[in-house]
């Protein structure tokens, strides 16, 4: 059920989010601890105010290899190892205050390895406060005089605040005061703790200077810590527990006197589905003095232990809330407006993460162990929620970011989502021994820089007129003076100018009656009375005519007022509708920037692809230039090898022309002289034959034939002249012969099959060049180009025939050799004393025949058929 009657939280924007909403990443600051010894080693160096770089300690890369390289970090802002507290808190925590001032929320928290210096940078130490009392400080510098009263805002228990009337808020004043078991809050009258007195010098003291002076302001702080991932609250003040009583040897009970142990609390969601603590004590505090002592009161219960890394490691994640109530005053800047609606809760949330740790530097065992694990597993879920973040926002997915895994991402979900500005200080020992465990840090803090959350939006109070208080205590100077002129009181209320006015009065005469019958101490008192009341009456009257002056002169300002009030609406109406133009015109010029830097972002790889291209392009043309001038080259080199072969070929083949010609004209010559040598031999023959027929008559002695010359060699037309005959003979026949195809230069396959008959007394024919095989095989045909095989066989007529069957050897496709048969010879063996198988007509042919046989040409014989006669196979 709502109640108007409670301030809220600032709610964070609905689920639909207008487009222009503007966002701002996540504020990561660094700090840099000093080292504990000069002579240690250092593996971090600041470069600049932004940028730090990590260097792998020696023995590290020694035992990796050289894995780690020097890394480099950009930050915010990084302070070095002497900066002190003061510069730290104006950059980084004084714009939260500044926003707190203004209804916005804030998240500051410091996270980092344990040791490096967490818990100094948020407390620091006395003369040097941390942030947290600084910003304590800078609050009640800034709304100290403009604090409402105590009790006049009052929590509700349900993250909201109430607000009451004086009369209430004294009422419940005088009620807090006479319950004496109720914890009182802190006095500012009270004697200040030595431990935190000087903890900020008055040098150092600031305040903000754009404070609503017609606001009522009221502070309220709280302080928890998330143990082993539970809720305590560290200033609830346990009470005793008297139903578990003490027991005595005898039997006898005693009271308990021991506070119970704390019970931890649970995390609710309010109406505007901010999270808090349920039952958390919130403190109202009026000074920075008391604010700090209740600080203090939760710090000693805070759970610190002494590990081998750090001598007062804190074991819990500690959140200091500051919560800044505020609500205008009314119209006419006396007291405050009693509308509730009009109350504001903005809040400041200081955390001291606790560090990450590695249990074998620290040796933790059982309690310490445990913690150590529920505080690493915590800070992973916090990695883990900022990666789904990030994630979500640069992916435009919608994952769900795992908050409720631990109780300090859940805390603290509303800030991530947009409730108020979040910034992170990451604190680092730059000592060799932290070197991992700081990459980790520096790796988280480089990725949480990318988060961005909602700008948080100004919210205006009340529609009032501005400078109620300012015009309302000018009228109460105004009515001093006035009356302070006229010599009458400024203030009747107050007795120091009471007494005055009664001394200007006329004295008063004796009044005491000695007689009864006295008749003039009466009437002298009565005209003293008279005399005061016609003076009371004059200034009354006098004080009317000012009042009226006044009131009519306030009516006039309250006039000039309205017109310049209206005025500046006007003002700012324009105003803001010029916001309105330049907010849109930003949106489109972030718009056009966005568009921008996508084109330029396409440009570039478009013109890095046209480079590679234009790249490609130019080393191909090379390429193919190159080869063109390379083909060209062989070109002209295959065409001079042309004609040089077509030269040597014409060289050759005339060369080989006359080379025959000249061997053809010697073999003619020579075969010329044989056949004159036969023909000689014929004739003398013939004489002989001639003699012994014819007696005794006497022979002639035939002339001797002449001998060709070798002027017959160049006339090949003319006929050899034969031998002179006695008898008329026929001319010289000369049977066709062709010469054996085996007789030539060419490498034969001699392939002689074994046979069963007895070639001793055969003459075989003999083949130049030949390989002679019984079995054809692919070595001896791949070295020739011919093949003969021989046959051989016994006749009808009982002689021997042989055949000679040959071939061309060429290659196949395969790479094997194949014999293609082109021509059959064949050879036979004839008997002499056999007969001729050509039967002769009759006796007279025999002279004829003779004649025929030796006036036919002989024939030469070859190295393939001597001793046989050749036939040809049809």
């Amino acid at each position: 059920m709502y109640r108007p009657g409670k301030g809220k939280t600032p709610r964070k924007p609905g689920p639909k989010k207008a487009s222009n909403i503007e966002k701002d990443p996540v504020g990561v600051y660094c700090r840099i601890r000093p080292l504990g010894t000069e002579d240690e080693e250092c593996c971090i160096e600041m470069i600049s105010s932004s940028t730090i770089q990590l260097h792998a300690p020696d023995g590290l890369k020694a035992n990796r290899n050289g894995e780690y390289k020097e890394m480099q970090y950009s930050f915010k802002k990084v302070f070095g190892i002497n900066t002190n507290q003061m510069e730290l808190f104006e950059d980084v925590a004084k714009p939260l205050v500044e926003d707190l001032i203004h209804c916005k929320n804030g998240l500051l928290f410091t996270y980092g390895v344990t040791g490096s210096g967490k818990t100094y940078t948020m407390t620091g130490s006395p003369g040097d406060g941390g942030l947290l009392p600084r910003s304590l400080d800078m609050l009640f510098n800034s709304v100290g005089p403009f604090q409402a009263k105590r009790f006049v805002f009052k929590p509700d228990d349900k993250n909201g605040m109430e607000i009451q009337s004086q009369v209430d808020a004294l009422l419940e004043r005088q009620k807090r005061d006479s319950q004496p078991l109720v914890p009182k809050t802190p006095s500012s009258r009270q004697k200040a703790d030595p431990e935190f007195v000087d903890m900020i010098s008055p040098e150092e003291a600031c305040k903000s200077e754009n404070v609503d002076d017609d606001c009522c302001y009221s502070v309220f702080v709280s302080y928890i810590e998330v143990y082993n991932n539970y809720i305590y609250d560290l200033l609830e003040d346990a009470p005793f527990d008297p139903i578990r009583p003490k027991w005595l040897g005898g039997g006898t009970p005693v009271r308990n006197t021991e506070f119970t142990p704390p019970q931890s609390k649970i995390l609710r969601e309010d109406q505007n589905h901010n999270m808090y603590v349920a039952g958390c004590t919130e403190v109202e505090v009026k000074s920075t003095e008391e604010a700090f002592e209740v600080f203090w009161k939760g710090q000693k219960k805070r759970r610190i232990a002494n590990t081998q890394l750090n001598r007062e490691s804190s074991r819990s994640h500690s959140v200091f809330t500051v919560k800044l109530v505020q609500a205008p005053l009314d119209a006419d800047g006396d007291h405050i407006l009693q509308d509730k609606n009009q109350v504001n809760v903005s809040q400041l949330c200081l955390v001291d993460l606790a560090g990450s740790e590695r249990t074998s530097r620290t040796r933790a065992e059982g309690s310490r162990l445990r913690e150590a694990g529920n505080i690493n597993q915590s800070l992973m879920t916090l990695r883990t929620c900022m990666e789904v973040l990030r994630e979500n926002q640069m992916c435009g997915t919608n994952k769900m970011v795992p908050y409720r895994d631990s109780k300090v991402t859940h805390l603290f979900k509303n800030y991530f989502d947009g409730e108020g500005k979040v910034r992170m200080i990451v604190c680092v020992n730059p000592k060799a021994d932290d070197y991992e465990e700081t990459m980790l840090v520096m790796r988280f803090a480089e990725m949480t820089q990318e988060v961005e959350v909602a700008r948080p939006v100004d919210r205006p109070i009340c529609g009032l007129a501005p400078g109620r208080r300012h015009r309302n205590q000018a009228f109460r100077d105004e009515l001093s003076r006035r009356l302070e002129e006229r010599g009458g009181p400024s203030n009747a209320d107050d007795p120091i100018l009471l007494d005055p006015l009664i001394e200007s009065l006329p004295a008063l005469p004796p009044c005491e009656l000695m007689d009864p019958a006295d008749d003039q101490t009466l009437p002298r008192l009565i005209e003293v009375l008279e005399r005061r009341h016609r003076i009371r009456q004059m200034m009354s009257e006098q004080f009317n005519k000012s009042a009226s002056t006044m009131k009519s002169m306030l009516q006039q300002f309250d006039g000039q007022l309205g017109a310049k009030e209206t005025f500046i609406h006007d003002q700012q109406s324009k105003l803001s509708e010029k916001d309105k133009v330049i907010i849109s015109q930003r949106a489109e010029i972030d718009r056009l920037e966005k568009k921008h830097k996508t084109l330029e972002y396409k440009v570039d790889i478009l013109q890095k692809t046209t480079d590679m291209y234009e790249q490609d392009k130019r080393s191909l043309q090379q390429e193919l230039d190159t080869r063109a001038q390379r083909l060209q080259m062989e070109l002209s080199e295959r065409r001079r090898m042309e004609q040089r072969m077509q030269g040597m070929v014409t060289d050759t083949k005339l060369k080989w022309e006359k080379e025959c010609e000249r061997r053809v004209n010697a073999k003619q010559l020579e075969m010329q002289n044989k056949l004159w040598v036969k023909d000689e031999k014929l004739k003398q023959l013939k004489a002989i034959v001639t003699e012994s027929s014819s007696g005794s008559r006497p022979a002639e002695r035939p002339e001797k034939p002449e001998r060709p010359s070798r002027e017959r060699d160049h006339n090949i037309g003319k006929k050899r002249s034969a031998s002179p005959s006695p008898l008329p003979t026929a001319p010289p026949v000369r049977p066709t012969h062709r010469r054996s195809q085996s007789a030539g230069g060419e490498k034969w396959v001699d392939h002689k099959p074994p046979s069963n008959l007895d070639l001793d007394t055969v003459m075989q024919p003999i083949i130049p060049n030949a390989i002679k095989v019984s079995t054809p095989n692919e070595k001896a045909l791949s070295k020739c180009h011919k093949y003969v095989l021989r046959h051989q066989e016994l006749a009808s007529d009982g002689e021997i025939e042989t055949k000679l069957i040959k071939g061309n050897v060429f290659k196949t496709r395969g790479g094997g050799q194949a014999v293609q048969f082109t021509d059959i010879e064949t050879l036979k063996q004839e008997c002499p004393t056999a007969p001729s198988r050509k039967r002769r007509s009759g006796s007279a042919e025999g002279p004829a025949q003779m004649d025929d046989t030796e006036n036919r040409a002989p024939v030469a014989s070859t190295s393939l058929a001597v001793g046989y006669q050749k036939r040809r196979k049809p």
